[in-house]
């Protein structure tokens, strides 16, 4: 009996462990994202609402670079390799993509910022990368990214010295957004009861 009582206890601390590790494991990528967003670590880039209040006479040179999962059917590109402007200065960028598929594909893009240690410094007003995209069939589209690098930089020990940031997005497929899919499924239905 006491044996089977020892067991018994072993089994639920290791259920304990397994649930805790699960839950550990499920809560990472949200915390790494918090403190990548709040120390800017790993290229992480800022957010506003609006440029910045000061320019500075001092210009850095933004490069654009882009890139895509394997086997995403996009084709992905910046319009603007690179451009220079005042630290402070608001910018415009485009990306430009186009879906030569015969389907709609729905994409989301991630992004970084080196050298890492001006990530924090690198602010965007508005993004296309904040929200999904969907591509229809044989659609091309630029999407614009405004942003500017905020004059702090020149105060930090370290991003002081990039006179050049690149800033890079890597888009992904993922799955249609249900309206888009309902969408399709009316349009086949449709194109189905005209064929009868």
């Amino acid at each position: 009996m006491a044996q089977q009582s020892g067991n018994t206890r072993t089994v639920l601390r290791l259920v304990g462990v397994v649930t805790f590790m699960g839950a550990m494991a499920w809560a990472a990528v949200p915390l790494y994202d918090w403190f990548c967003r709040v120390t800017g670590y790993g290229g992480e880039t800022g957010v506003a609402e609006a440029g910045s209040d000061r320019v500075l006479d001092e210009t850095i040179t933004v490069r654009f670079d882009a890139s895509k999962e394997r086997d995403f059917p996009w084709e992905f590109k910046p319009v603007q390799r690179e451009m220079e402007l005042k630290i402070g200065e608001t910018g415009l960028a485009f990306y430009e993509a186009y879906n030569p598929t015969d389907r709609p594909v729905a994409g989301q893009s991630s992004y970084n910022v080196t050298p890492f240690d001006a990530g924090g410094f690198f602010t965007k007003i508005d993004c296309f990368c904040f929200q999904e995209q969907v591509l229809q069939p044989g659609e091309r589209v630029q999407m614009p990214v405004t942003f500017y690098v905020d004059p702090e930089i020149v105060d930090d020990r370290d991003a002081k010295y990039a006179h050049t940031i690149t800033l890079s997005y890597t888009f992904y497929e993922i799955d249609l957004p249900e309206d888009v899919q309902q969408a399709g499924l009316a349009q086949e239905r449709k194109t189905d009861k005209n064929l009868n």
